[in-house]
Formats: C-alpha cells, structure tokens, sequence
C-alpha cells in the first residue's frame, strides 16, 4: 500500500474550513444535484456538509452513498481530500461512514454524538450564544457554526455579527459563518476572525457552480 503524499493528508478532526459548502437541492434540478458539488470542489470548497431536510430517510441515505462515492472518486484523481459530513441524522453518518456531523441546538445532544462517533469524526455544532458555544466545545465539538445574515434556509436567523467575538473569547475551537452568506455579504465578515463561511444558494443555486466557488474562495483568501 502506497503511502499517501505528505500535503495531502488531512487530520480529520482538524480540516480546512475557509469554503464550507451545505447542500441544498431545492436551488438545483435533481439530476444536477452531485453535478453542482463536483464543480463546487473543482472550484475550491474545502469541506462538504450533506443538508437535505425534506427527504426521506431512505432518500438521504441514497444520497449521501452517491455524495461520498463522489468525493472518494475526486479524491482518487486529484489528491484532494474533501471532508463529507451529515446535518443532523446521525444515523446516517454512521451508515455511511461520513467524515463527520452537524448537528444543532434540537437535534441530538453534541455530548451523545460524540460518544457514537468516537474521537475520530469531526463534529461541529450550530450556536447562537456563548452559553451555547461554550456548551458544545465541552461535549465535543470540533467547531460552531455561527449564524451571520438572515436567510431563506433558516428563516429563525436574524443575523447577529456582534456576537462572533464573544463567541471567539470564550472557546478555543473554530468558528464557521453561516447563513446568507455570498460575493456581497462576504466582505462584511472580513473583520471577524472566523475559521470558514459555509455557502448554501450563492454555490447549489449557480449557474456555474465551479466559478462560484471560485470567486468566493478567491475572495475568502483575500480577506486574510
């Protein structure tokens, strides 16, 4: 067995967060669906998360197969690896046997999630406090997300940046933005001190979905 090359491993519980893409197939037509997250990667996403909250059980588990048989497959001609994470279902990250989870304040206590997913899976946690925050990095989370801007996709959002830096002195973990998060909004977290920002629409939603990714990355490493 051939060792892999030393830049491309990646510590699994310390992956590259900076363009964090969450699934959506509402925004693309179905058969474009993994046609938009490969361009995504070829763009430079560092990270997938597997977000689809209207589908069956069976149909999420379906699609996190063809999700995570597409990232082992980029993986195998270009090197890269990809992250693959489920929202929510823990069950299907363990069927799958993803990269990791996300889970947020209803779903299943970080601290069990942990515990089934042993200490080798990523685990990141959705937060709107630092009571929250502080809460998940002890039960075992490896990063936050972290609502920026209202959003379709989470209508509850209402878009606090103030709180990222109460946020940030209180845990040592990383910190990803999320919710309506694209070309324009990006530049106004460019004076946080966040570890990624997770795109929905601005990337499922592109006609192009490479060149999306691209601008955005493009944008997120300039603002370094």
């Amino acid at each position: 067995m051939t060792e892999e090359p030393a830049q491309y491993l990646v510590n699994k519980r310390k992956p590259d967060y900076s363009l964090y893409l969450v699934t959506d197939g509402s925004f693309c037509p179905p058969d474009q669906f993994l046609h938009q997250i490969e361009q995504a990667v070829l763009g430079g996403v560092t990270i997938v998360q597997l977000r689809e909250k209207d589908a069956s059980s069976l149909e999420f588990y379906e699609k996190a197969l063809e999700v995570s048989a597409l990232l082992k497959e980029m993986r195998s001609t270009s090197g890269r690896k990809i992250p693959f994470l489920i929202n929510d279902r823990l069950d299907i990250a363990l069927a799958v046997d993803a990269d990791g989870l996300h889970v947020g304040q209803d779903d299943l206590p970080a601290s069990v999630c942990r515990r089934f997913l042993g200490k080798d899976k990523i685990l990141g946690v959705s937060v709107g406090s630092v009571e929250e925050a502080v809460q998940a990095e002890k039960d075992g989370a490896d990063y936050l997300g972290v609502v920026a801007f209202q959003t379709g996709t989470k209508p509850e959002a209402v878009g606090a940046l103030e709180i990222f830096e109460e946020i940030q002195k209180a845990v040592s973990i990383p910190i990803v933005a999320i919710g309506g998060i694209n070309l324009e909004t990006l530049p106004l977290l460019s004076g946080l001190k966040i570890d990624g920002a997770a795109v929905v629409s601005a990337i499922m939603g592109s006609d192009d979905a490479k060149e999306a990714a691209e601008k955005l990355y493009l944008q997120l490493n300039a603002a370094k």
